[in-house]
């Protein structure tokens, strides 16, 4: 399976809440965004932690809409996703870039580009 391959089965997962079959796509040492608070996380731990607070506040749901394999070997993911707050109330809808490196099969890097 290529690496991208596992990319759909990652927002499937996240958007179903399940952050342990999302953490099994990343590996041990991950370096993972904060799009929420700013910068980033590292390790499943960190990642974790990132997830409960955020879904503790907010409701995003990231649905990936095109993607592209990048000359340097990353693949990019342009994502629609919309941001609710917990009574159900939108509070943000955009697109933007997700980029993803891999590392002997799983996401070792993940960054956020502007769309």
């Amino acid at each position: 399976m290529a690496d991208r391959d596992l990319i759909p089965a990652l927002y499937d997962a996240f958007n179903a809440r399940d952050v342990d079959r999302v953490l099994a796509a990343l590996a041990p040492e991950v370096h993972w965004p904060n799009g929420w608070e700013g910068g980033f996380v590292e390790g499943h731990d960190e990642v974790r932690d990132y997830w409960r607070r955020q879904w503790a506040e907010i409701d995003p749901h990231v649905e990936p809409k095109q993607m592209e394999e990048r000359g340097d070997g990353t693949v990019a993911v342009r994502v629609h996703q919309v941001v609710r707050d917990l009574d159900g109330n939108q509070i943000a809808d955009s697109e933007v870039i997700h980029v993803y490196r891999f590392e002997n099969g799983l996401v070792i890097e993940m960054r956020i580009e502007e769309a």
